[in-house]
């Protein structure tokens, strides 16, 4: 069959084969940066795309009679698609501040205390050697102690010790093993444990301490209390020293009445 508008038909090949070459320029960065790079395959992706566009332009201001498929124009297109995102992500691991204001290496060296906790794994049973619900419930119970109290930091991928583990065993879990991912995993677990408000409170970076990449969880003290949602129970957790605990229905009652009294600022806040 004979296309009548060839352009178009172009342009729906290339459509496709453009974004699937864009996702995968986007899964390479990710993968070369490492932790040092905090954007995300999608805004890779469409940085990607951009570059592709830029050199499109470029082919069709300065090449005469250049079509889509020519070497030329292919050329010009991956070669500014490349470009570009390397440029990218070059800059934004370059100038890439920490999101939670947390020095993690400077966290780890000082040890666990009230206001930091160390989990060698997030889904991983070190013990049993297989992945495991209960670790799960183990970190959204920590997150719910840090946002109930003054808040504080989760690191995920190291030991009690202090010792700096990775998370490989947790990113053998997950379909596709990468902090992005992970990172998905772990809102998405937050949300059904704590609740959608109360997940999207803790800012989540990744860092490359002696070679393993480890998560940080940062946690700020929550402005209403947070329960987990464990089985048929909603219980109340609560960082007491460097320990986590859950309280009582009277214990509970008690230290929410203490812990959130509204200050000023919430009372003059318009409700929405």
């Amino acid at each position: 069959m004979t296309p009548q508008s060839s352009a178009l038909v172009e342009f729906a090949i290339a459509l496709p084969l453009t974004l699937l070459f864009a996702f995968l320029i986007a899964v390479v960065l990710r993968r070369l940066f490492g932790a040092r790079l905090s954007l995300p395959v999608s805004i890779m992706t469409i940085v990607s795309l951009v570059g592709v566009s830029v050199g499109l332009l470029i082919t069709g201001l300065f090449f005469y009679g250049q079509r889509l498929w020519m070497p030329t124009t292919l050329m010009l297109a991956v070669g500014c698609s490349l470009g570009l995102s390397l440029l990218v992500a070059a800059v934004a691991a370059l100038v890439r501040s920490d999101p939670g204001g947390v020095d993690v290496a400077a966290l780890i060296a000082a040890g666990e205390s009230e206001g930091v906790e160390f989990k060698e794994t997030a889904r991983w049973n070190v013990r049993e050697d297989k992945k495991d619900p209960r670790m799960e419930q183990v970190v959204a119970k920590t997150v719910a102690a840090f946002l109930n109290s003054s808040g504080g930091t989760l690191v995920i991928g190291v030991d009690d010790a202090g010792r700096a583990l990775g998370l490989d065993r947790d990113y053998a879990t997950l379909r596709t093993p990468d902090a992005d991912r992970f990172e998905l995993w772990l809102r998405d677990m937050l949300s059904t444990s704590l609740g959608k408000n109360a997940a999207a409170l803790p800012r989540i970076r990744f860092a490359d301490i002696d070679g393993h990449e480890v998560c940080a969880v940062r946690c700020p003290r929550s402005p209403e209390p947070v329960f987990v949602a464990q089985g048929g129970s909603t219980d109340l957790w609560v960082r007491v020293g460097n320990s986590t605990r859950a309280f009582g229905v009277d214990e509970a009652v008690t230290y929410v009445a203490r812990h959130f009294k509204p200050s000023l600022g919430d009372l003059l806040r318009p409700r929405r």
